[in-house]
């Protein structure tokens, strides 16, 4: 409701994004505010069918699913966006048709073993986690090379500025699907537990991989016709092996605060924050899709050596990411007693929660788009360097505040680490590059 609501005027405004973006910020914006309103009403309809308890366990289940999920490619998800530009600006159709078959083979493989890896630590050690964490977890490990895969076609899709074919699948159809799985399975008596959620996921995950992994293979068949196949692993890998580190630390920076929580408060109180988790996460679309439609201008701006074009992307990316944000979390904060009761949560206990959160994320858009130009341009290693510094600061913020404060402690953390993390990678950004980041320096 509140993605309906916020939609047309954010829309608006990003459509002015076309001159740069070509239009693919409002693209990939209009299909994550869609896919936010799935989500949103598949996270409500989890956290009343279940109860606060079990969508606690869900929760935690699946954010270490996505966190683990997310870095199986290797880097070589986000590398497509660098690599494959690049090759077929320079018509090296052999080169860039040997990165596309090296990818798929590495992220598969190395899928499949983490999986395995997950299923027999599981099977041999059935103690290794609580009673009602083992089924879910089990499935868990199923979901990893699916996740994986649809990840690699992601990347793949966003290299070819195929945004809504990549970006549709996994945040529109698979939480779609993950509602209209979940609602059946309730309706046909299935136990109101953590394992089912699962279960459903696992389902949706499966469907939307499938169906996009086929489009993108079709599509990819016109874009670069059957030919030899060249390869140049040492050089991907010394790029996408630092790139993975970044989406490593940047997943667990994205999700510590669930981690940490889950490990120090209750689930029923892991619940509460998670709700508002997933409705702070709508501001958080924004920087995602202008941050999705810019990656491949950065990278071509730079091959052809074209500094005032990359000093306008920088320029204009900044501004919106910033107002856009700004704009969306301010009326999330007006909906958010009606936004938070349909979760069942108090209003009293949630809404500072969020209020909080969506500051940090204000906070840490003013910056601009640093983590974009490092990953870029050459920065791949001191941006996962930063990173992994975010993460030990939030988990020791984390630590800190939540016996203190509970939730409103992991809010707290988070917001300060966010920003703290904005504000180091646009100070390597400026000294690497020499490129002004924040919208400040920008304007």
């Amino acid at each position: 409701m509140a993605a309906t609501i916020l939609s047309a005027p954010i829309l608006g405004r990003l459509s002015l994004l076309r001159q740069g973006f070509g239009g693919g910020a409002s693209t990939v914006f209009a299909i994550r505010i869609s896919a936010a309103g799935f989500a949103y009403a598949g996270q409500v309809l989890a956290a009343r069918v279940m109860g606060w308890d079990a969508y606690g366990i869900f929760a935690t289940v699946w954010v270490w699913t996505a966190l683990v999920g997310h870095t199986l490619t290797l880097g070589l998800a986000q590398g497509a966006s660098r690599f494959l530009p690049e090759d077929q600006a320079r018509g090296d159709a052999d080169h860039a048709r040997g990165y596309v078959r090296a990818g798929a083979l590495v992220t598969g493989g190395t899928a499949l073993a983490a999986a395995g890896l997950g299923l027999a630590l599981l099977w041999l050690e059935p103690g290794l986690l609580g009673a009602t964490y083992r089924a879910p977890a089990l499935i868990a490990a199923l979901i990893l090379p699916v996740f994986a895969m649809q990840d690699y076609c992601e990347g793949i899709a966003r290299s070819q500025n195929w945004l809504g074919l990549a970006i549709a699948p996994p945040y529109l159809l698979r939480q779609a699907a993950m509602m209209a799985f979940l609602a059946g399975a309730m309706l046909l008596g299935a136990p109101a537990v953590a394992e089912t959620a699962m279960t459903c996921m696992f389902a949706a995950a499966l469907v939307s991989t499938v169906l996009q992994s086929v489009l993108v293979a079709g599509r990819l068949r016109v874009e670069l016709p059957p030919g030899p196949h060249r390869y140049d692993l040492r050089r991907w890998f010394g790029a996408t092996l630092p790139i993975a580190g970044i989406d490593l630390a940047t997943a667990g920076f994205s999700f510590v605060d669930v981690i940490v929580l889950g490990a120090l408060a209750s689930p029923a109180e892991l619940g509460l924050y998670f709700a508002a988790t997933r409705i702070q996460q709508i501001a958080a679309f924004v920087p995602y899709a202008v941050s999705a439609a810019a990656l491949r201008h950065y990278s071509a701006a730079q091959a052809m050596g074209d500094r005032s074009r990359l000093l306008a992307l920088v320029r204009r990316q900044g501004r919106f990411t910033a107002g856009a944000t700004a704009f969306v979390g301010l009326g999330l904060l007006a909906g958010s007693p009606l936004l938070l009761a349909l979760f069942g949560a108090n209003v009293s206990e949630g809404l500072p929660l969020l209020a909080v959160l969506v500051a940090g994320g204000i906070a840490a858009s003013l910056f601009g788009p640093c983590a974009d130009l490092l990953t870029m341009l050459g920065g791949e290693r001191i941006c996962a360097a930063i990173t992994g510094g975010a993460v030990a600061a939030a988990v020791l913020l984390c630590v800190a505040l939540v016996p203190v404060l509970g939730p409103l402690g992991a809010a707290l953390a988070m917001a300060l680490a966010q920003t703290g993390r904005a504000a180091a990678l646009s100070l390597a950004a400026k000294n690497l590059h020499r490129l002004p980041t924040p919208v400040w320096d920008a304007a």
